[in-house]
């Protein structure tokens, strides 16, 4: 449990804060149990009332209390503890009280979530609760939390025994309940009744202004409050010289005044009891001002409020006649969701790009694309989301929602920051591969994401996926009325991994004969007629996928008849019908996407075509992770940094020692010291010995690799020659038995800061930087999805018998990248792993040379645990 505690979402949106139980709290316990019923201290503590219930506080909060307790505020009072007392035997008894007041949020099965999590952590095996029979929310409570859970009647009560070990069904609960409170909460701000502009000028440039004239202009059906202390009237309504002084009630506050004036405004909205807010103002986090940007979010969060910003354009809501932003043109409806964290790429988007809603997230200081992930999956009016980010709060989380989301409405993304300039420092192969963007590519890649370069492939993109049907496979019909453009098409399609089949002679009619052929080149004087005779054609043939239209006006019946006859053949497909229309973007009627150059639909046709497969794919939990030693392996790690507190890498023994907690096949490696020590220990390893040298150093650029030794005298006369070339970097070497000849193989791993880790496999040995040959993916990894790493490789045949060589044993590699995987899940504080080479032969895989470098490290929150991001990190 984290001392300062966290934020979390309620069932109806509203926000609570969990803390350990604190001696302070005596009063407040005190409180909560006055303020509660007779029937709710029955139902707790059985006999005695409030009377028992008041000495139990005092328990509590008493030095002598050996129990670990929860509390929930709301608005900074308490009004439930949660606590697990452990009984020394792998049980613990489990208790709970709510306030009478904040029954039916949610908040009660929250906190036994997190008690059970922590619980278990502690390494308590089962909860024990004493219900009393007719305490049936209770009961259901318990029950529905997602663990296994026995119960057993006594008199008048059931003893309740809850299995505290992490089920499937409690992930998955955990995940509905993070999404219905998600939900409820940004409701508030997207789907207001009423919306007060505050600093709602009367200048018309202004952007209090220009915010409250779109939300005007826009037909918003509820009451707008323009607040502005210098004026009577603005825009034709009544103004308010504060939202303290407005009427109604206000769901949604836009704010538009000055940097230093917001936290005084949110502080007003939080008395108003105002849901969202929207801050467009600037000067905060991206102007230096951190600081007063996470004191508004606090007061937010203490006061329940959804925060959007500050420095943004604002929200569009095109079905709920919404226009609480400050742009200069008014998006038009469409089904795509856009989050832009940009306002400048924002407004070029909305020109072209036609949307159910737009949220421009600023600063992110609280709400961002992981909780608009969340909205937009159940929201009828939005079919594919489109995000353009430049940072990621937590891609982790940002994982998990995508990999579900994507199963019901694609996801595009544009993660600007691609280089790895900030990263120059790493010293492992793996740390120098693994930069944060490719990091970001494994994210994505795994949930489903389709990861674009551009926003100008973006909107090709979302106009193919928010109009089309997916297409059931790569097979591409072209027809058109141009030779050239058409064999460009074909030319495109090759290189993005579609087909362009033979068609069955006579499939399609062209001027009084068959064109044969794929594409089906109808020639420049084809009728629009004729056009839409042939999509229609190709549409219905089994052979094809998706329809391409290439078109080059002014030829045939001219551009606009040609455009109606494309249209009209494709409205009856269930088949993805698209156009090339030279030099012509856009979508015509609003059906079919059309696409100046061929190269722009295909590209936009093979993203949907690769995340058709993705989504047909079953989904699939990971197998259970390999067995390890994580204690000891702790302990190895523990007593590295408690030598050098700023961590560094591990010596080869440890390391070693490290590696086979996990059960990582790796040679035995006898670290020595002199030129005679090294010849010792090659008779005693068996010869013929391979000596390397140790260091800060690349073994191989500097001459630290010495294969083949037959004798000992030939290692202890390399051991002198290493020592004279390399000098003083040279700290010692390790001597191994020389392996039989097999595949070389590198995997590794690295842990980000903010990505967490990430586990490669490649082509090993002194090439493994010259060749590139690398594979990705984010913990965990079995060895499932380690297979599919490996065979992404281009050096993948090397291992299945090339030219004669006998097939390698790829599922003990499979197994060492599982094994991998799960170190680095279990340990946060590995920051670079190499095993380079993994010498890969038809009897196994075995590391024969290993770096691994620790650094201090906190362990990530459970992601079992719901709640929100804390404001240092917002």
């Amino acid at each position: 449990m984290l001392d300062e505690g966290y934020d979390v979402l309620l069932r109806d949106g509203g926000i609570a804060h969990v803390r350990p139980l604190r001696p302070g709290d005596r009063q407040a316990l005190h409180d909560l149990v006055d303020r509660s019923s007779e029937r709710s201290a029955y139902l707790r503590f059985f006999t005695g009332g409030r009377a028992t219930a008041h000495a139990y506080m005092d328990h509590l909060t008493s030095p002598g209390y050996r129990g670990h307790a929860l509390a929930g505020t709301l608005r900074d009072r308490l009004v439930a503890v949660a606590e697990y007392i452990p009984s020394g035997d792998g049980s613990a008894d489990l208790g709970i009280l709510i306030d009478d007041a904040a029954h039916g949020l949610g908040l009660g099965t929250l906190l036994l979530e997190h008690v059970a999590i922590d619980a278990a952590d502690h390494g308590v095996r089962t909860l024990v609760a004493d219900v009393l029979a007719e305490n049936t929310p209770m009961i259901n409570v318990l029950r529905d939390l997602g663990l296994d859970t026995t119960h057993e009647y006594s008199g008048g009560s059931l003893r309740m025994v809850v299995d505290a070990r992490v089920t499937p069904r409690l992930r998955a609960e955990i995940e509905a309940r993070d999404h219905e409170a998600e939900r409820a909460s940004l409701a508030r701000v997207l789907e207001p009744r009423s919306v007060a502009v505050i600093g709602a000028s009367r200048d018309p440039s202004a952007v209090g202004h220009i915010a409250l004239r779109n939300l005007l202009d826009g037909g918003f059906p509820g009451p707008v409050y323009p607040v502005n202390p210098k004026a009577d009237e603005v825009a034709g309504l009544a103004a308010y010289p504060s939202v303290l002084d407005v009427p109604g009630p206000v769901d949604l506050a836009v704010v538009a005044v000055p940097a230093q004036h917001v936290l005084r405004v949110t502080r007003d909205c939080a008395e108003a009891g105002v849901s969202g807010l929207i801050v467009l103002s600037a000067g905060f986090a991206e102007a230096g001002q951190p600081g007063a940007e996470v004191e508004i979010l606090r007061v937010c969060r203490t006061a329940g409020i959804r925060l959007i910003g500050p420095n943004c354009l604002g929200v569009v809501n095109n079905h709920a006649r919404l226009n609480a932003s400050f742009l200069p043109v008014t998006p038009t409806a469409g089904r795509v969701g856009l989050v832009s964290q940009s306002g400048a790429v924002a407004a070029a988007l909305l020109e072209r790009l036609d949307v159910s809603m737009f949220v421009s997230v600023g600063n992110k200081a609280d709400v961002s694309g992981n909780d608009l992930l969340e909205y937009w999956e159940d929201d009828a009016n939005t079919d594919v989301i489109a995000l353009y980010l430049e940072s990621f709060g937590n891609p982790r989380k940002f994982a998990r929602i995508a990999g579900r989301v994507g199963r019901k409405k694609p996801i595009l993304l544009v993660k600007s920051g691609r280089t790895g300039a900030g990263d120059r420092a790493v010293r492992s192969h793996t740390a120098a591969a693994a930069t944060p963007d490719v990091a970001v590519d494994a994210l994505v890649r795994a949930s489903g994401v389709i990861r674009l370069d551009s926003v100008h492939e973006l909107i090709d993109t979302a106009r193919l996926l928010s109009t089309q049907p997916l297409p059931a496979g790569r097979r591409v019909a072209i027809v058109g009325n141009s030779g050239g453009p058409q064999a460009m098409a074909a030319d495109a399609c090759e290189a993005a991994g579609l087909t362009v089949p033979e068609l069955p002679a006579g499939l399609v009619e062209a001027a009084g004969h068959a064109a044969v052929g794929n594409p089906v080149d109808l020639t420049a004087g084809a009728r629009a007629a004729e056009l839409g005779a042939a999509i229609e054609a190709l549409a219905a043939a089994p052979q094809v996928d998706a329809v391409l239209v290439v078109y080059t006006p002014p030829f045939g019946s001219g551009l606009e008849e040609t455009r109606k006859a494309i249209a009209a053949a494709a409205a009856g497909s269930a088949k993805p019908v698209l156009a090339c229309v030279v030099g012509h973007d856009g979508v015509i009627d609003g059906r079919v996407p059309s696409y100046a150059f061929p190269e722009q639909a295909v590209k936009a046709l093979a993203r949907a075509a690769g995340y058709a497969e993705w989504r047909a794919r079953p989904a699939s939990e990971p197998a259970e992770p390999p067995a390890a030693d994580v204690e000891t392996a702790k302990a190895i790690v523990a007593e590295r940094l408690h030598a050098d507190p700023d961590g560094g890498w591990l010596a080869p023994e440890q390391a070693t020692r490290l590696l086979a907690c996990y059960g990582l096949d790796v040679a035995e490696a006898v670290p020595v010291s002199g030129a005679d020590a090294a010849a010792e220990a090659a008779t005693r390893v068996g010869l013929p010995a391979v000596l390397k040298v140790t260091g800060p150093v690349h073994k191989s650029d500097v001459g630290g690799v010495r294969l083949g030794l037959k004798t000992a005298g030939d290692v202890r006369d390399a051991y002198r020659d290493m020592a004279a070339r390399i000098g003083a970097e040279m700290t010692g070497a390790i001597v191994q038995r020389m392996l039989p000849a097999g595949v070389e193989i590198i995997i590794g791993g690295v842990t980000y800061p903010v990505f967490g880790p990430l586990v490669m496999v490649g082509m090993g040995g002194v090439t493994a930087d010259l060749l590139a040959d690398r594979a990705f993916r984010v913990p965990p990894v079995d060895a499932a999805a380690a297979r599919e790493m490996i065979g992404e490789l281009r050096c993948a045949p090397l291992l299945h018998g090339y030219r004669g060589s006998p097939p390698a044993d790829v599922e003990a590699l499979a197994g060492q990248v599982a094994r991998v995987s799960r170190l680095l899940e279990d340990l946060p504080q590995v920051a670079e792993l190499d095993l380079n080479p993994v010498i890969v032969t038809p009897q196994g895989a075995t590391a024969v040379d290993v770096r691994v470098r620790v650094a201090p490290a906190q362990a990530p929150p459970s992601p079992l645990l719901r709640r929100l991001r804390t404001p240092s990190r917002a």
